[in-house]
């Protein structure tokens, strides 16, 4: 008998258990979908930084602000020997290469200045200053990464021959592709890194077209979206640029 009352307090037990986890299992769905439809009828972001809902946009800008804060331009990221990367590199996207508005022998890098004179820079121009190598990994957002072998000539380094300091102390850099169909926007300290380069070279070789012959970003603080394929102008703000990939909801950082 004593076994039988033991047998029908248990049960009665689980039940109660039973039922309390079935009720907080259906609140929790309905709060999720009561929250997923509160977050979609949230107004969008516009502009240059248009694409998400806005409190998905706060959550981005929070994390820039957390990692931007901790950043130094002392943070190097890990190098490889030239004998590790990649014999054949993958290509992470072909907006702003197109022929359209692109003449090999007339392109010109133009760096607009703060005051609105542009300087016309060849790319004999920019091999006179040294020439350094970074072999890294380079990282997709799209979930690859693969050993690269680039060269060409620091950003900082260029920057200090051509005069920029009053244009490197703004807050951020604009880019486009000569088209104007590709263009990025990035904070200055990534840009001042000593790994940051304008890239003319893969594997000791030119650029080839599809990887923004004659002259692309390397930034490897940074994202693949950020390594602007075919530089044709550089400006400076203190805001931010427009940029490409943010406008279309994701990330205006991007940094590892």
């Amino acid at each position: 008998m004593k076994e039988i009352l033991v047998d029908e307090v248990a049960a009665k037990k689980y039940k109660r258990k039973s039922i309390i986890a079935f009720i907080v299992f259906f609140a929790l769905i309905a709060l999720a979908w009561t929250g997923w439809k509160w977050l979609v009828n949230q107004p969008r972001d516009n502009g240059i930084r248009g694409g998400i809902q806005k409190p998905l946009r706060k959550v981005l800008d929070l994390n820039e602000e957390v990692y931007s804060g901790l950043y130094s331009t002392k943070h190097l990221i890990k190098e490889y020997p030239r004998s590790a990367a990649a014999k054949k590199a993958r290509v992470n996207g072909d907006v702003g290469l197109g022929p359209d508005l692109f003449d090999p022998a007339a392109w010109r890098l133009q760096i607009v200045k703060a005051g609105g004179d542009t300087l016309f820079l060849t790319l004999d121009d920019i091999k006179k200053l040294p020439k350094i190598d970074v072999v890294f990994n380079f990282k997709c957002i799209e979930g690859w990464s693969q050993i690269t072998w680039w060269s060409g000539v620091r950003f900082s380094e260029l920057a200090k021959k051509y005069g920029l300091d009053v244009e490197t102390q703004m807050k951020y850099i604009g880019m486009n592709t000569p088209d104007e169909q590709y263009y990025v926007g990035v904070d200055m300290p990534s840009m001042m890194q000593p790994q940051t380069i304008l890239c003319y070279e893969l594997n000791g070789k030119p650029l080839p077209m599809n990887q923004g012959y004659p002259l692309r970003l390397i930034i490897p603080v940074k994202y693949g979206v950020k390594h602007l394929k075919r530089i044709g102008t550089i400006s400076f703000s203190n805001t931010r640029p427009p940029d490409y990939w943010a406008e279309k909801g994701y990330d205006y950082y991007t940094g590892l």
